[in-house]
């Protein structure tokens, strides 16, 4: 079962949790997915302005997928259309 994500708060208390439970230290954590020891940090601390795409290798790293529910199938299907 997932954590449900409302803010960037809520994605650093799980990023931190996950890190600890696996008890990696936030410079292990960088290494692996070649971020910065400040990026952990600000990740962890709830910084709502990081990179996408870091914040993606971080949760590759700790076993995470990125998902989104709630959203119709029509939205999708408009997209396709529009490519």
């Amino acid at each position: 079962m997932g954590s449900l994500i409302q803010n960037s708060l809520d994605l650093g208390r799980v990023v931190r949790e996950t890190r600890k439970r696996l008890r990696l230290t936030q410079p292990q954590l960088a290494l692996a997915a070649n971020v910065g020891v400040r990026f952990i940090v600000e990740l962890e601390a709830g910084k709502p302005t990081l990179r996408f795409e870091n914040i993606m290798r971080v949760l590759h790293v700790l076993g995470g997928v990125l998902s989104v529910d709630g959203m119709t199938p029509l939205i999708s299907n408009e997209l396709e259309g529009d490519q």
